[in-house]
């Protein structure tokens, strides 16, 4: 097919599809009728023989050549939009723009504090928003627009997403500087095991395969309590004769505050990546490409 033979507003029409999954959204949207936004769909179906969209309770589910054909589309109309527009340059210093990030309590934890004192001397009137990646649809959320970048350990972003890592860290154990086991300098798997634990369940993060690694190679905790979060854990460690399993740079934030240690982790656990990632859509927006910069300036390793 030659791009001669197709509308581009259809392309246009497809890029909001996949976001919105309504033809009544995808017309406010565009400032079109609904009949209008059907017909563009009817279009494009004969043009590439395939139904794109299928109506579901979930709205309308794009098909697998759909979805093959969402990443270059999205990437294509970013590319189109950021070339009509640059004219339209991101000044930080005099910006009121707000940005939303996706992370994890880890994340907030470790992330905001520095993060905040450099946007407090390069951009002292934009702010920032963060939400758990798993209190929204994150596809969709940096889809829309709604979330501009997502930081962390997030392998369901992958089709239709730029991601560019940040750092690998590895896993140790985190415990109180009072615990018996801080007197020692590594940790062995004797120790670990007779240890009493508690065990973090972050739904929605990869740091659930640290719990499937320990089992696979047949390590049972003692576990005393269960958490679905990491943000408690300074708190809990401070006070009780247990130990976590936590990230490196978790374990770095909390030290001093809470008076722990962390130690060497006795199992094989691989480094884990954590990335930033940004949907397609807007991988040359100014403000998006400044932000993803700054980020990255300020945390990735050398």
């Amino acid at each position: 097919m030659e791009l001669r033979e197709i509308d581009l507003n259809l392309l246009l029409v497809f890029d909001r599809m996949l976001a919105e999954k309504r033809v009544s959204a995808v017309a406010q949207t565009l400032g079109l009728s609904q009949p209008a936004v059907s017909n563009a769909l009817a279009r494009l179906r004969r043009l590439l023989g395939d139904e794109l969209f299928l109506r579901t309770a979930r709205g309308m589910e794009p098909t697998p050549l759909a979805l093959q054909l969402a990443e270059p589309v999205a990437s294509a109309m970013s590319a189109l939009h950021g070339a009509l527009n640059q004219h339209t340059a991101f000044d930080p210093a005099t910006s009121r723009r707000s940005f939303t990030l996706a992370m994890t309590d880890i994340g907030e934890i470790y992330f905001t504090p520095q993060l905040m004192d450099v946007l407090w001397r390069a951009a002292p009137g934009v702010t920032i928003s963060t939400v758990r990646n798993t209190s929204v649809n994150l596809r969709d959320a940096m889809e829309a627009g709604q979330v501009d970048l997502a930081i962390g350990l997030l392998p369901q972003l992958k089709a239709g997403f730029f991601q560019r890592r940040l750092f690998m860290q590895r896993y140790v154990c985190l415990l109180s500087a009072a615990h018996p086991l801080a007197a020692k300098s590594r940790l062995t798997l004797k120790d670990f095991a007779a240890a009493e634990h508690v065990l973090i369940q972050a739904a929605g993060t990869g740091h659930g395969q640290v719990d499937e690694l320990l089992a696979s190679q047949g390590i049972v905790r003692r576990v005393r309590l269960t958490v679905p979060h990491f943000v408690a854990v300074g708190h809990i460690l401070r006070s009780t004769p247990m130990i976590a399993t936590v990230p490196e740079k978790l374990a770095q934030s909390l030290a001093e505050p809470f008076g722990l240690v962390w130690r060497t982790h006795p199992a094989e656990l691989p480094q884990v990546a954590i990335n930033s990632f940004w949907h397609a859509r807007f991988h040359r927006e100014p403000g998006n490409q400044w932000l993803r910069k700054l980020l990255f300036d300020t945390f990735a390793d050398a």
